[in-house]
């Protein structure tokens, strides 16, 4: 099969001929139909997340065809891969419901081969129908820009207003969540992206502009989509007694020092991590309902290291999607 292949952190990606995987006891082989681009495999990439398996395929927002199951899935049928890929299923964590913070979790395009590639295998226990309606590479976003701003959302309460710090693949999608379901959700970019401003607005947004300065109300939670620490005490600097600021990425850079001033009054700072097969299942079957529409521009395989970096740059307006 065609993948391309990340052989140690801090190169570009390498288009490359590989064996095709063999499905093991509990798993599914896939054909690769689209795959998401996700800031995380960048994370990967740059080698800012620890101990990658190397060589390694990235990819975590995998649409597959079924080519060969284990026994959950008809061949043909159409199933989506997400971060997640296994758990022990025997730690207290897992034990608790809370198999996204498992200590010996393996994870999609980390741990295990991903979907930068024409095939690949996953358990399929941690595999998810795709609703109907949805075109593979429009369904690709959902598996973890979706999956992981849905589980924010969730931490993020009640709250009627709503900050959406960072607004790419993740945050275009909360904020139609979030607007249907009532919320008015303001949007803070870069001071000068004019166009992921506008975007936001297109989407239903009340407000958006300068995340560092932040709107001119008081907020009642802000997520933090963006990998930049120095947004955590801008968005505590918006935020009302007993408000909650939720970090989403898997990896930030430092957050700087705050007065305490801008924490006390009840307000919180906590993080996501990752997410568990019952988000997945419940975020997937609301998604039709929105109804959610990704937004999204689609690459070649070959061409995963320009989409990457198109990512870098803050060059996208949705989601990249690479397309086998």
């Amino acid at each position: 099969m065609r993948a391309v292949v990340l052989d140690r952190a801090g190169t570009p990606l390498r288009l490359s001929e590989l064996p095709s995987p063999e499905p093991g006891p509990g798993q599914a082989l896939l054909r690769v139909r689209a795959c998401g681009v996700c800031r995380t495999d960048l994370h990967v990439l740059d080698g800012e997340l620890a101990d990658p398996k190397l060589p390694l395929v990235l990819g975590h927002q995998i649409v597959g065809e079924v080519l060969v199951s284990a026994g959950r899935f008809e061949p043909g049928s159409r199933v989506g891969v997400p971060w997640l890929g296994w758990t022990c299923g025997e730690c207290r964590y897992c034990r608790a419901g809370q198999e996204n913070l498992c200590d010996r979790a393996r994870f999609t395009g980390y741990h295990l081969d991903g979907g930068y590639a024409e095939l690949a295998v996953a358990d399929e226990r941690y595999c998810f129908p795709i609703p109907e309606g949805y075109p593979d590479e429009q369904a690709a976003p959902l598996l973890c820009a979706g999956l992981i701003g849905y589980r924010s959302l969730r931490f993020a309460g009640e709250a009627e207003r709503l900050g959406l710090y960072g607004f790419g693949a993740s945050a275009h999608i909360v904020c139609q969540v979030a607007v249907a379901q009532g919320r008015q959700v303001y949007a803070g970019t870069r001071a000068d992206d004019n166009e992921a401003q506008a975007f936001a607005r297109s989407l239903g947004a009340v407000w958006a502009g300068d995340a560092l300065a932040g709107p001119p109300e008081e907020l009642d939670a802000v997520i933090v989509f963006a990998p930049a620490g120095e947004l955590v005490p801008a968005a505590l600097g918006r935020l009302r007694k007993g408000g909650v600021v939720v970090c989403a990425g898997i990896h930030m850079s430092d957050i700087p020092a705050f007065p305490y001033e801008l924490l006390w009054g009840e307000r919180v700072v906590r993080s996501v991590a990752n997410l568990t097969r019952a988000d997945g299942e419940e975020f997937l079957a609301l998604a039709p309902t929105v109804p959610i529409r990704t937004e999204v521009e689609t690459f070649p395989l070959d061409d995963a290291n320009r989409a990457l970096e198109r990512l870098r740059h803050g060059e996208l307006r949705g989601a990249a999607v690479l397309v086998p």
